[in-house]
């Protein structure tokens, strides 16, 4: 069974910066996508980036509205680690973040919905 352990979340002023790290582990398999997603109390999970792990597509990137310009998702398939840089944080960033993993092929990469496999979750705390 997949495990996904996220690290790297914590607080920073608006402006800075935080780096997330995902390992996967419990699988020999590359899975076809990986990223992230954001959750804050009383809203629902938001797909903030994710990246095509596998295929002829590897390395696509696809950003929600709110990450384009500031974050950055990478993959390191020798490592099964994927990390998602954050850059010029604002306090709309706020939330507990999540890896997640995918083995289909299937669009709607940002639909949280499509992911079966999610980590504990890392807060990021940004503020003002």
């Amino acid at each position: 069974q997949v495990q996904l352990v996220e690290s790297g979340g914590g607080s920073v002023q608006a402006g800075g910066s935080l780096r997330l790290s995902c390992a996967a582990s419990g699988s020999t398999y590359i899975p076809s996508y990986m990223g992230w997603f954001r959750q804050v109390p009383g809203k629902e999970r938001e797909g903030v980036a994710v990246i095509t792990c596998n295929g002829a597509l590897a390395g696509t990137t696809f950003y929600g509205d709110s990450a384009k310009g500031r974050f950055t998702i990478s993959r390191d398939n020798a490592k099964n680690t994927v990390d998602l840089q954050m850059n010029d944080l604002t306090p709309d960033d706020t939330g507990m973040y999540y890896c997640v993993y995918r083995i289909d092929y299937g669009l709607a990469q940002l639909d949280p919905r499509r992911y079966n496999v999610w980590g504990q979750g890392t807060q990021v705390t940004v503020s003002s």
